[in-house]
């Protein structure tokens, strides 16, 4: 299923493992795939640590989920946000997920979902989020860097060019570099951008935005081992230079 035909997408909200401050970002990257319907949040509200979800779930309309704590040491949330994603699956209500968590708990669900073709995006954070669930899904976005870059709307692109260009790695050169290699190339080497993109996205759970950058394109600008070149009809592509 491509992401054109997306309509109904559900976001599931694992609230004991993520932040309220990342819902607007993360609709907003989620519209991407289709209309939010389904708007769930699961957590022990009773809680202190998660009293900052009150006014959160009545802005966005999402409906919270209340799990008490049954048993110490069991994790009930967990439980029954994976139910509620299987009941979904199996009644056909939603075309895709984004799961919002870094509990590695949920890489089985995302990998059921995916089974089915659905595509799933996962929000949490890099720093805690096991590297099975990142991979498990789709895309996985870090949420602290969509936080920081809706923060940062109104900062100069330069500085935001250089921002990003301090957290490119060598792992990331050598993810994009393969995809390129893997692309159909011209006589002179270059390979269309969203080729390379779409190889990179499908190899890992790649996704500019970790980066701190909107586009694709403008990713490549910030690489010194990569060439852009943009024709006059607006085609985009990329070379490998070392």
């Amino acid at each position: 299923m491509s992401d054109q035909e997306l309509k109904n997408i559900a976001l599931l909200i694992d609230a004991d493992n993520t932040t309220p401050k990342g819902i607007d970002p993360v609709l907003t990257v989620m519209a991407e795939l289709g209309q939010v319907n389904i708007k769930r949040a699961y957590g022990n509200f009773a809680k202190n640590n998660l009293q900052n979800w009150d006014k959160i779930t009545h802005k966005y309309g999402i409906r919270p989920q209340q799990q008490f704590d049954l048993t110490a040491g069991k994790n009930a949330t967990d439980m029954a946000m994976t139910i509620d994603a299987i009941d979904l699956l199996y009644q056909g209500k939603v075309d895709g997920f984004g799961i919002m968590s870094s509990d590695s708990d949920f890489t089985p669900l995302v990998t059921r979902l995916r089974q089915d073709g659905l595509i799933v995006y996962g929000f949490g954070s890099t720093k805690k989020t096991p590297a099975a669930f990142k991979s498990a899904c789709t895309r996985f976005i870090d949420i602290d860097a969509l936080i920081k870059g809706a923060s940062d709307e109104n900062e100069a692109p330069k500085d935001k060019a250089a921002q990003g260009k301090s957290v490119i790695d060598e792992e990331l050169i050598e993810l994009l570099g393969n995809a390129w290699k893997a692309a159909m190339r011209d006589e002179q080497g270059y390979a269309s951008l969203s080729e390379v993109g779409n190889i990179a996205g499908n190899r890992s759970s790649f996704d500019v935005r970790n980066y701190g950058f909107k586009r694709l394109s403008d990713m490549f600008d910030a690489i010194d081992q990569f060439d852009v070149k943009r024709s006059s009809n607006g085609a985009i592509t990329v070379k490998r230079l070392r």
